[in-house]
């Protein structure tokens, strides 16, 4: 895929209007126009390993910011990697209404961290997070946990290198040296989705479904409440 920076001060992209981020500050998935770009001249003088570029998303008009590796120095033009870095990203949604306050404040932070790229500091945060909820299933949480994580990999037709990543993130202890691996972005987005099941099935279905109960429960003893009322009147 061909990415550059001509020696006219252009952007060229292959995917042309095609290219496309979710925005970080409408959350929307917007094609982006370039309007900052670095001079041809000034990147040949100083042949920097990065480039950053300056974009506005055609659906708010906010500047998004991205950086890219510089793949090679042409005659005519500043060939860019198509591995480029999203300086500022949207924040993670999450729907924290049914989790207890210290599992809420773990995982808020965990996704502040994934939201910068921190991945790593977001895996020690997911880690930290999922002991939290050991903590409140009980004795038998830490085993509930793995078998639906089990369930997840079987879903997801996960591949057995990365479901143990995932396992020695969430459950190896903090004893070995080896114990918590490094993530890249890619693994670390795997590792989000088992952490919002989990959180999900721990805790929202959990709570949802006693809400349900309850108002279900309050409009039968108020149907019955009137329906016995209207008899006594009739009577």
């Amino acid at each position: 895929m061909s990415i550059f920076v001509d020696t006219d001060d252009k952007f060229h992209h292959a995917h042309g209007q095609h290219f496309a981020v979710v925005c970080p500050s409408c959350a929307v998935l917007s094609h982006i126009s370039p309007v900052s770009t670095p001079r041809y001249d000034e990147l040949v003088r100083y042949k920097p390993k990065e480039i950053g570029l300056v974009f506005r998303c055609d659906a708010c008009s906010a500047p998004v910011f991205l950086k890219y590796p510089v793949k090679n120095y042409a005659e005519d033009r500043v060939e860019l990697s198509s591995n480029y870095l999203e300086i500022e990203r949207p924040l993670e949604q999450f729907d924290f209404t049914y989790l207890p306050e210290d599992s809420e404040l773990l995982f808020r932070e965990a996704l502040t961290c994934f939201s910068h790229n921190a991945t790593n500091a977001f895996a020690s945060m997911c880690r930290r997070t999922v002991r939290q909820v050991f903590r409140d299933l009980g004795e038998t949480g830490k085993m509930q946990i793995f078998d639906q994580c089990n369930d997840i990999r079987v879903l997801a037709e996960l591949d057995d290198d990365t479901f143990e990543l995932v396992r020695r993130v969430l459950f190896d202890s903090e004893d070995g040296r080896e114990s918590m691996p490094l993530l890249n972005a890619s693994q670390a987005g795997v590792l989000l989705e088992f952490m919002r099941d989990i959180l999900y099935q721990s805790y929202i279905r959990k709570g949802k479904l006693q809400q349900a109960m309850m108002m279900r429960r309050y409009l039968t003893e108020d149907s019955d409440r009137d329906a016995e009322y209207e008899s006594r009147s009739a009577g």
